[in-house]
């Protein structure tokens, strides 16, 4: 599934009320219209005898399921967090989508046996005006509700909507294939709606996958939009007293669940009682403007008080920055009493980076032999 919503939106609380409704609200009119339309389908499939309208129809039916699905993992993930899972049940809804998901799969697979039975044992349709005019009308329908399934999913974070929008596009495809073959049989007396069947099942069996790939992906962690990253890491600068902004990890428990933890660089004068005042101003402002909670603010202090520092910080970083897979270096701090250095060095994901990290502090006890260097290896998290 290529327009999937895999990366966290930024909501409000307004956003994040609604949700809810929104997505139950959008999953009963697909209910409702997609049990009309299998009604028709069938039919018309059973007066004209053509076994892609009846596929046709199956796979309504099957959008239909979709939906409930998708109504029912919204109402068990609205649960309120209890002590068993104190983080809420948010990540049910991709256990939905997996599930639509697989009813994709199985839908496809179906379509390909029946259709391969049709090519084998053929049996002549019998179009008539109505039928082609009812589907031509279903057509019309079905793409109308997909773009309204696509847009609002991608509106709310909803997998389990996209995902019933992106297999009701693909029904869409399919009735016009069945038109196609329809015209294609009055006109020459050739028959292909079975071939187009088993074509359109296999691409319905590759979507199925993609989305089921996409799903889990989403449930293993990924990671989060650079435009969120970066809106996050802005208001967390925005807070007096904070010089930077590193190591910022998030945790998505449900689309509209996503905690996070950061580390803050601050000059060596801060007290404690300061620091207590930034990090809760951090939480507060994070929460409040992109409904994301920062559950630990880690500390870095930037030395203010020797100008040799500074010297010593600029040395090392030319070190650093020689290396291609170094993206970063933050958290630096030298203590000239104790004589040691302390930093944080972010890599690229790459298969060597252990030696590289070895080697940067191989180059830097080479310059520095006299302090002990204290490094952590990072990843980078998020943009």
């Amino acid at each position: 599934m290529s327009d999937k919503t895999k990366n966290t939106s930024i909501y409000s609380k307004n956003d994040v009320v609604n949700r809810g409704r929104t997505i139950i609200r959008t999953s009963i009119i697909g209910i409702i219209v997609n049990i009309l339309l299998a009604g028709f389908k069938f039919v018309v499939g059973v007066i004209s005898g053509s076994i892609a309208i009846m596929l046709d129809a199956v796979n309504n039916l099957s959008d239909a399921l979709s939906s409930v699905i998708t109504i029912v993992g919204t109402a068990l993930a609205g649960k309120a967090p209890d002590k068993k899972h104190p983080l809420g049940y948010g990540r049910i809804e991709y256990m939905s989508a997996i599930v639509i998901s697989l009813i994709v799969l199985y839908a496809g697979v179906t379509s390909f046996v029946e259709s391969i039975k049709a090519i084998i044992h053929p049996e002549a349709a019998d179009y008539s005006t109505v039928t082609l005019i009812i589907l031509a009308v279903a057509v019309v329908v079905k793409i109308g509700l997909s773009q309204f399934f696509i847009n609002t999913g991608k509106k709310v974070s909803s997998e389990s909507l996209v995902a019933s929008g992106t297999e009701a596009r693909f029904d869409a495809v399919i009735s016009v294939a069945t038109l196609v073959a329809a015209f294609v049989y009055i006109f020459s007396g050739l028959s292909l709606e079975s071939w187009l069947a088993a074509i359109i099942s296999l691409v319905l069996i590759k979507s199925g996958l993609e989305m089921l790939r996409d799903t889990i992906s989403q449930i293993l962690g990924e990671r989060i939009s650079t435009e969120t990253s970066t809106a996050v890491k802005k208001t967390i600068l925005s807070v007096e007293g904070v010089q930077g902004a590193y190591d910022l990890i998030f945790s998505d428990y449900g689309p509209d669940r996503v905690m996070a933890s950061v580390h803050i660089e601050v000059p060596d004068t801060f007290t404690a009682d300061k620091i207590d005042v930034i990090t809760r101003q951090i939480t507060e402002k994070v929460y409040a403007q992109h409904n994301i909670a920062i559950v630990s603010v880690g500390v870095y202090s930037v030395n203010t008080k020797d100008d040799k520092a500074a010297q010593v910080r600029g040395e090392i970083s030319k070190i650093v920055s020689q290396h291609n897979e170094a993206l970063q270096m933050h958290g630096f701090f030298v203590d000239f009493e104790k004589r040691e250095i302390r930093f944080d060095v972010v890599l690229d994901f790459v298969p060597n980076r252990k030696e590289v990290f070895d080697q940067i502090i191989k180059e830097i006890n080479q310059i520095f032999p006299d302090y002990n260097v204290f490094a952590n290896m990072d990843v980078s998290y998020s943009d």
